[in-house]
């Protein structure tokens, strides 16, 4: 599991942890962790150019000291410090192993020299505030180009919340420290770290405020059948979605729940799409008692009457598309909505780019308001608990975004809640299976909704035993 703390859980467990080690030990943990990963990228130290910019906070003096490393390896170093606070033991220790040293105002004549291969942004820490300052631009508009690597976060986000607000660093690679931070895993922000690479502390942490699994996590989650298991102690998930000018919706639907992980799967819908599901579905059954139901793909007109009598049947639900728009007030606990941006925009009676802007916040605030995990779609999907709880689901590919994909995986969640898993689970699961099985479908190119649905049984089959 990866696990994501803000900035006052990281903190008050440095803290801790420095009551108990030699005088700037940890900084040099840190540092030492940055080098390498620096040499990582490069291959190699000797010969290297490495261009550290160094702002006021502790991240400039990881900077520092991750240079002077670097530098006593046959890197060429050089540091711009863009403030009048730049922490000063680093400073001494970069120029004691032979780096060079240059402040703000002679760097734009300074810049002439050999280009670097490498930045270093140390410009901000995980204490900054979001955006940029004009001399941070202005040092980054000399270097644009070149690999960045973060260090910690990339300067100019928010780190607790993964928000954008101004001018900021895109990074290649961003070296963390001891936790993953809320931006590391929450879009945007998360977008502009680019490869996050972990390096550990030893910190004593309380519970993390967002979580993302990973294989191991699924492995342990998805339900597998008993020795003496039977088609109807897997669970019989429910199906009612399309309609006659969307069928093509409920067979992908269909198709997602009907991937093996339960032991039925019933359509309930017009008989001219059951007729067509039939045939390329012969397993799937009519109407019946079930374990759950997954409502509104492609349902049109008819999604509020199946959202209604769903509801009363009092089984676990997964609320996807159409159905959406008939959502009102509370629901029951075991409930799954599975908005994008545009439909919870439509939710909360907000602007599609608020929530793009700030996604955290609002699949929090649905989360809450309406009593039912939120699964918001993106990039990096987050499902969101009523109690606070937030996983963020960082398979997939690009590729995904494509007509159909989220009608595969109503399905596939509701055949996870079928089968036994919470909604909460059955939708951190059921997004991770989902991006997983893309990935396996695309091979880097592109794809199609039904090739998702026909690879998550691989997806299951790739993953390391429970």
């Amino acid at each position: 599991m990866r696990r994501a703390h803000t900035v006052e859980q990281v903190r008050a467990a440095e803290r801790h942890l420095m009551g108990r080690l030699p005088d700037g030990a940890l900084m040099q943990r840190a540092a030492a962790g940055l080098a390498y990963a620096v040499i990582d990228l490069l291959g190699s130290a000797y010969g290297r150019r490495v261009l550290l910019l160094v702002g006021s906070g502790d991240n400039g003096g990881d900077a520092l000291y991750a240079g002077a490393l670097l530098a006593r390896r046959g890197a060429q170093v050089e540091a711009w410090l863009l403030s009048d606070h730049a922490h000063e033991a680093g400073t001494a220790a970069l120029r004691a192993a032979g780096g060079r040293v240059v402040r703000l105002p002679h760097v734009s004549a300074h810049a002439g020299g050999g280009r670097p291969e490498v930045v270093v942004d140390g410009i901000v820490g995980i204490g900054g505030r979001a955006g940029l300052r004009a001399e941070a631009q202005e040092a980054l508009a000399l270097v644009r180009g070149i690999p960045v690597v973060a260090v910690d976060v990339p300067s100019g986000v928010d780190v607790d919340t993964g928000e954008l607000d101004g001018p900021h660093v895109s990074a290649d690679v961003t070296v963390t420290f001891g936790t993953h931070k809320v931006a590391h895993l929450v879009d945007p922000a998360a977008a502009a770290c680019g490869v996050v690479h972990l390096v550990d502390l030893g910190l004593g942490l309380p519970d993390p405020v967002v979580e993302a699994l990973q294989p191991a996590d699924v492995a342990a989650l998805v339900p597998r059948p008993a020795p003496d298991a039977q088609k109807y102690s897997r669970g019989v998930v429910g199906i009612r979605a399309g309609s006659a000018q969307y069928p093509g919706a409920a067979l992908l639907s269909v198709a997602g729940a009907a991937s093996g992980l339960v032991g039925m799967v019933r359509y309930v819908g017009p008989e001219s799409v059951a007729d067509t599901i039939r045939v390329v579905h012969p397993e799937v059954v009519g109407d019946g008692r079930v374990q759950a139901w997954v409502v509104g793909s492609g349902g049109g007109d008819r999604a509020a009457a199946e959202l209604a009598t769903a509801v009363e049947d009092g089984v676990p639900l997964v609320v996807d598309a159409d159905a959406l728009a008939h959502v009102e007030g509370r629901l029951p606990t075991s409930t799954v909505l599975t908005p994008h941006a545009g439909e919870l925009a439509a939710m909360l009676g907000v602007d599609r780019t608020t929530i793009e802007a700030r996604p955290l916040e609002h699949a929090r605030h649905a989360a809450t308001t309406y009593g039912a995990v939120v699964l918001l779609k993106g990039r990096h999907t987050l499902v969101a608990h009523p109690d606070g709880r937030v996983r963020v689901t960082t398979t997939g590919t690009p590729w995904l975004a494509t007509a159909g994909a989220g009608d595969v995986l109503g399905g596939l969640i509701g055949a996870l809640l079928a089968a036994g898993l919470t909604a909460y689970d059955a939708a951190s699961v059921g997004s991770w299976l989902h991006g997983a099985a893309a990935t396996l479908a695309g091979r880097g190119g592109p794809l199609v909704a039904s090739q998702v649905a026909a690879s998550i049984p691989a997806a299951v089959r790739g993953l390391p035993r429970a």
